[in-house]
């Protein structure tokens, strides 16, 4: 055999042994991470929400994934985020309540860009950054677009005059929709990244108040608030396209959650089943911390599936960073869970109950039972409509079973152990309530 032939065989060898190595390593997913503002299981059409507007996007994205029905997260906005952020409970971050949310600290807390972006990602945070401090760019982000407050849509609102691109303002011109601003940047950004893994992290300002109409709604609408779900569910349906134009698609897990529960000034007309939830926004019951949560990665995650595991907001953290293969943070305790293998079709390892903190009151979720700060058991058979305090010394075996777990958990986690709550009981901002107490007066 001439030395040619030699060369040319160990050349395709190896060039076959690259090839088929190269197979064996699993491309790093793009994550979408679509946070919808007060938008409760009430407000989605696959959760059974019997409201007139209709959120085929959404639904479309239930379809062909995995919708979750025991998702949960703190309900007011800034502590929720931050727990999606930082994959950690209020009571080690501070991040009890609204005001002490933004006295969280770059130098100590790890934000989940600062961990994605050595496994190789671009990172971007496009629309609200809510309670959070600082900025994106202080906490990791590449790329941001930033606007002020929560429900911020036009010009005309005061907080929508300016916006942030990356740390420099923008004015917001006459008629221009903002939330169709966030959506072009958010394009703009996955094709500028389209040759490298990309984390986005797309924060919107539907449905949060103040309700304005929308650019599709009619002159002579009677319903803004419904304008506003279906416009939200539409931006979902372009992102979704564009990723299909981008032939991104099939390696792009896209996760949809909301912040916390519906709104409480339209909690009533957020029915599920026909039934009103228990609590809304801002409370300590079910319809406030209870979200639509929907997973849709093409060939990866089952389709068409509904999941009764437990989750909550620490556990995407951990989740994205598995599956992104970045390291955790050294020396920093991460109370999420991965559920990658979830993600991927697989059983993996569910967690047994989900912990919800806001400002001095917290509580252990499982299937079927609640446990709070005050050893108060409720049995959540009739969830998510209705919980039923269990008087003491009336537990059933199951109750006094589920009473016996969940006071092992709390007594694990330790929370009044962490940093204190100083803040308004309420969780919400101390000159918020001022302002509610004097008219009240």
């Amino acid at each position: 055999m001439k030395t040619s032939q030699i060369c040319l065989g160990v050349a395709s060898l190896l060039a076959f042994a690259a090839s088929a190595f190269a197979a064996t390593v699993p491309t790093k997913p793009n994550i979408v991470f679509i946070l919808a503002d007060d938008l409760g299981i009430g407000n989605v059409g696959c959760y059974g929400a019997d409201q007139t507007v209709k959120t085929p996007n959404i639904d479309a994205l239930a379809r062909g994934g995995t919708r979750y029905t025991n998702a949960y997260t703190v309900p007011l906005c800034g502590p929720s985020r931050a727990a999606i952020l930082t994959g950690r409970y209020g009571f080690r971050t501070g991040a009890s309540n609204q005001d002490a949310t933004g006295e969280m600290k770059s130098s100590v807390e790890t934000f989940l860009p600062k961990i994605l972006q050595p496994a190789g990602y671009a990172t971007s945070m496009i629309g609200k950054w809510g309670q959070l401090p600082l900025g994106p760019a202080e906490f990791g982000f590449d790329d941001h677009l930033k606007f002020q407050g929560s429900g911020t849509y036009w010009n005309t609102q005061d907080k929508g005059k300016q916006y942030l691109v990356n740390g420099k303002s923008v004015s917001l011109p006459d008629k221009v929709y903002l939330p169709d601003v966030m959506h072009r940047h958010a394009v703009d950004f996955m094709t500028r990244n389209r040759e490298k893994p990309f984390y986005l992290y797309y924060s919107l300002s539907h449905i949060h108040g103040e309700i304005l109409p929308t650019p599709d709604s009619v002159p002579d609408s009677k319903d803004h608030y419904a304008d506003n779900i279906a416009y939200m569910d539409k931006l979902v349906g372009q992102l979704v396209a564009e990723l299909d134009r981008l032939k991104l698609r099939e390696n792009t897990l896209v996760v949809f959650f909301g912040d916390n529960g519906t709104g409480g000034g339209y909690a009533d007309r957020s029915t599920v089943n026909g039934r009103r939830l228990s609590g809304s926004k801002g409370d300590m019951l079910e319809g406030g911390a209870l979200v639509p949560m929907i997973v849709n990665w093409p060939g990866k995650t089952p389709a068409g599936k509904i999941s009764a595991d437990m989750t909550d907001s620490t556990d995407f953290f951990a989740t994205f960073a598995e599956l992104a293969g970045a390291t955790l943070p050294a020396k920093t305790v991460i109370d999420g869970r991965s559920m990658a293998a979830q993600f991927r079709g697989e059983k993996g390892q569910p967690r047994d109950w989900a912990f919800i903190q806001l400002a001095r009151s917290w509580y252990v979720r499982t299937a079927g039972w609640k446990l709070n700060q005050s050893g108060e058991l409720f049995d959540m058979s009739e969830a998510p409509s209705g919980e039923k305090l269990v008087a003491p010394g009336t537990e059933s075996p199951a109750g006094r079973a589920a009473r016996q777990r969940l006071s092992a958990a709390l007594a694990q986690l330790n929370p009044a152990g962490g940093i204190p709550d100083t803040g308004d009981p309420s969780g919400r901002h101390a000159s918020n309530v001022n302002k509610k107490e004097k008219k009240k007066k």
